[in-house]
């Protein structure tokens, strides 16, 4: 769950920096990424923060690509997750046998990869992941690597979007 959510822009650019790095870390769990994108502040807008987070997950070092996919649950773990909501842990059924796929899906492509999978899950369910699941399991390692960090941009993203809010900011009352 962010702490830190729909704090507007103009507020995170005034944040010091300790605290708007606490803020980004709760978006991508890497030190690094988040002293990366913090030292880019001020910004004028929500893409330029966004171009710029997406920039230093794409250069982040295979370590810290490691660290920030541990934050990550394994898929079938977090069942129906209230703080995952958006996310990869919000695909849950309440078939126990389903679940189950998906957990073992999850630690087949883990064994076979070498790291955890990672998926951009909002607007879609069950099948859809193991569908997609499936599909990459097909992908050479470098391949899948690089698609797995591109969902770690993404979610990344959503997180960032929540954390500020909307770019006009909430109407008045």
């Amino acid at each position: 769950m962010l702490l830190h959510q729909s704090i507007g822009l103009e507020r995170f650019n005034e944040l010091p920096r300790q605290k708007a790095v606490h803020a980004l870390f709760e978006c991508c769990c890497s030190l690094t990424w988040a002293g990366w994108v913090s030292d880019g502040r001020p910004f004028a807008n929500h893409a330029e923060i966004l171009s710029r987070a997406e920039d230093a997950i794409l250069n982040l070092s295979d370590v810290d690509v490691e660290r920030a996919l541990q934050c990550h649950p394994p898929v079938g773990v977090r069942r129906n997750s209230v703080p995952s909501h958006l996310e990869q842990c919000s695909i849950w059924v309440p078939d126990d046998a389903v679940m189950a796929t998906i957990y073992r899906a999850g630690e087949e492509y883990e064994r076979n990869f070498g790291f955890r999978y990672l998926w951009c899950s909002h607007g879609h369910d069950a099948d859809d992941l193991l569908e997609n699941i499936g599909q990459r399991m097909s992908n050479e390692r470098s391949v899948e690597r690089k698609v797995c960090v591109d969902e770690l941009a993404k979610i990344t993203r959503t997180r960032i979007e929540r954390m500020l809010g909307p770019e006009d900011g909430y109407p008045e009352y």
